[in-house]
């Protein structure tokens, strides 16, 4: 048996073995991996990857400038893309594979390489005189900006923007991409599929990879940061007679960029920065714990003031309340006390929280807008200047959610939790259960939000509960969070930490602050390394830890522009808009429905034969093997569930709404594919799980 071997290079897309400074070939073959053979070969501290086939060419070769080429003039050419079967606004796409040529002409006549893994639009498909050879015009476009001719064997259809996003590896296995389903079907239904995983991978990294063909990277690849495409071309469900059942991936790979970014002078592990800002609850009896919040951060920052631990770490508080229309005498509904920022020493957080106490009349409820407080911190903090980044929510009640009318961001839970893995930030939530939020049968469903919000990664929930709000042990646990969170940054930089210890925690709470600080730290890593994605032709993978299924380790995403984005929350507008309206006749909700979207829709008659909600939104959305709540709702399913129910689905579309204007108002989320410059066309891998 042979194989090709490729080293991936920590700054560098894969590059093969090679001799004198030249490549052996593009498929280099060692028949023989034996330890004599192995021994003789000079040691490299880098990674391997075991993968078929290698991607020479750089988006910025000379075969780039061909993208640039004018538009067709015949007047027969097409001003669309072809639309895929069946559909009405979908064009065809295609991912070019490595070693495509593009020609001005369907032949071989003037053809330049271009770089595998470039999409395109599909503007007209042909066969050659000799009918050997079927060809594909493209497009970087949609608008008619045709390139040329690419040869359809050196094509992959997209037959929909479905991709994966690598989760953080920390607490996980590394993801495993092998050569064939029915391989990844075998080590799916083995019955210990987490010990046979870490034999392939052991054996991947010591050159004998059996049917491994890439390996996902040590360090953490964020792909809202650091943009990838790992396009999914299928999914099928594994049943397992023990455990759940897994999905089976059928994926392919490429870096959006291979051109290496220069290193940056004189960065490192040590310039690894943290900033822990904590969200406090202000309202009335909150006192006690403000008072054990600004002690814990003062002994923090005076203890390291002067130490070179203290160029890695700063402080920073927001504060939130309640709206201000039910309660003037509230004061603020937020407020930042402080930023963690680094052009300050580190003790001027003592005096910028100085002035911070509880408010000095009740709120309206005993729910209160931690939403906003959260949201407040996320917005007004620079978390791109941070390796490190951490919220501590401190509170004694619920959150307020869409479905409230007092809330101030109309946003859920789910909406805010995916709001900061868009930057990367970590939750933690205090919830001190005292016995008012005991009296007002607060705790269960305050103690239901808090763990989903606070989920993250492999982790779990960062939820920390006190019992009887006791000030006492919730000294304890803010305490040990901010000295454990500051001795993970010491210990990522290699500066020794004296003087402060963290009080006493459990061994379950403690790994989870691990989990947190090794996954912020493999994230930096894989930033300051410059990580891309494994380059694989194909290949087929699971999107969980075989380990343990319950971690997720490929995340499914759907890859929407900015312009379909846009779509959908008019689509959302619009649906929010007639519901509200026709809340004392729900019977009229579809007919109002299908009347306000038969008035901007190009096929008015598509429309009329609407039957669920998901007719009425984007074809983009469908084929997905998640279904969002929303698109299965038929007019009897409307009728049928009541008011209440209504009320909490057009909340649940509002929260979007605004999720979507967040994405949208981050522009370092966005990326340009295929040569095109049309902002409308820059793209944002939405997780299904933001869908309405």
């Amino acid at each position: 048996m042979s194989f090709s071997v490729f080293i991936w290079f920590s700054r560098t897309a894969l590059t093969p073995l090679s001799s004198g400074g030249k490549p052996l070939s593009r498929t280099l073959v060692l028949p023989n991996l034996s330890k004599s053979k192995r021994a003789d070969r000079p040691r490299l501290n880098l990674y391997i990857s075991v993968m078929a086939t290698f991607i020479a060419a750089s988006p910025f070769t000379e075969a780039t400038k061909i993208w640039a080429a004018e538009p067709a003039t015949s007047a027969t050419a097409p001003t669309a893309p072809l639309l895929m079967p069946g559909k009405h606004t979908l064009y065809q796409r295609i991912i070019t594979r490595p070693g495509a040529i593009l020609s001005p002409q369907a032949s071989p006549t003037q053809a330049t390489p271009i770089p595998g893994f470039s999409i395109f639009y599909v503007y007209d498909r042909q066969t050659s005189q000799d009918g050997k050879t079927r060809w594909v015009q493209v497009g970087s476009s949609p608008h008619g900006e045709r390139v040329g001719w690419i040869p359809a064997e050196k094509t992959i259809d997209w037959k929909h923007s479905l991709v994966g996003a690598f989760t953080n590896p920390a607490g996980r296995q590394r993801v495993l991409f092998l050569k064939t389903a029915e391989e990844e079907k075998k080590l799916i239904l083995d019955p210990q599929p987490g010990q046979k995983a870490e034999a392939l991978l052991k054996g991947a990294l010591a050159n004998t990879p059996g049917p491994v063909i890439a390996l996902e990277p040590e360090t953490y690849i964020d792909i809202t940061h650091n943009f990838y495409l790992l396009p999914i071309l299928d999914a099928q469900q594994i049943e397992r007679e023990n455990g759940p059942s897994l999905k089976l991936l059928t994926v392919i790979s490429a870096p959006a960029d291979h051109t290496p970014a220069p290193a940056p002078a004189k960065i490192s592990i040590k310039d690894f920065k943290a900033g822990l800002v904590f969200v406090m609850d202000t309202t009335i009896s909150m006192q006690p714990y403000i008072e054990h919040t600004r002690q814990a951060v003062k002994d923090i920052a005076n203890s390291i003031k002067g130490t070179v631990v203290s160029n890695n770490f700063r402080f920073g508080l927001v504060a939130y309340r309640d709206s201000l229309k039910e309660n003037p005498k509230l004061e603020y509904e937020t407020k930042t006390y402080a930023l963690p920022d680094f052009s300050q020493p580190i003790d001027s957080i003592n005096t910028a929280i100085a002035s911070v106490h509880d408010a000095p009349s009740s709120s309206a409820s005993f729910d209160e807008d931690a939403l906003a407080g959260i949201k407040k911190a996320l917005d007004d903090v620079n978390w791109a200047s941070f390796a490190g980044r951490y919220i501590v929510l401190v509170t004694d009640a619920g959150a307020r959610e869409a479905d409230d009318p007092h809330s101030l961001t109309k946003m859920d839970i789910e909406g805010i939790r995916q709001l900061a893995q868009s930057k990367g930030v970590a939750l933690f939530v205090i919830h001190l259960l005292t016995p008012a939020g005991q009296k007002n049968a607060d705790h269960s469903k305050a103690a239901r939000q808090y763990q989903q919000l606070s989920k993250f990664g492999t982790a779990g929930s960062l939820y920390f509960p006190v019992k009887d709000g006791s000030p006492q042990e919730f000294d304890k646990i803010v305490q040990t969070l901010s000295t454990s969170l500051l001795q993970q940054v010491a210990d990522t930089t290699g500066q020794k930490l004296a003087g402060l210890a963290p009080k006493t925690t459990t061994q379950e709470d403690q790994k989870k602050i691990d989990v947190v600080a090794q996954a912020m730290k493999l994230a930096y890593l894989g930033d300051l390394q410059h990580t891309s994605a494994p380059d694989v032709i194909q290949s087929f993978t699971t999107d969980r830890d075989l380990a343990d299924p319950a971690k997720q380790s490929i995340q499914v995403r759907i890859l929407l522009t900015r312009n379909q984005l846009s779509d959908l929350a008019q689509a959302l507008q619009t649906i929010l808009t007639t519901g509200l309206a026709g809340r004392t006749e729900p019977q009229t909700f579809f007919t109002q429905l299908r009347s306000a979207f038969a008035a901007a829709a190009r096929d008015p008659s598509q429309i009329a034969h609407a039957e669920r909600i998901g007719d009425l939104l984007g074809e983009y959305l469908d084929g997905l093997p998640y279904k969002p709540d929303l698109m299965t709702i038929s007019q009897q399913d409307w009728l049928a569930m009541g008011a209440i129910a209504q009320r909490t689905v057009l909340n649940r579309v509002e929260s979007r709404l605004r999720l979507y204007q967040a994405y949208q108002s981050q522009p370092d989320l966005w990326v340009q594919l295929g040569g095109s410059h049309d902002p409308g066309e820059a793209v944002y891998p939405v997780p299904l799980e933001a869908l309405p």
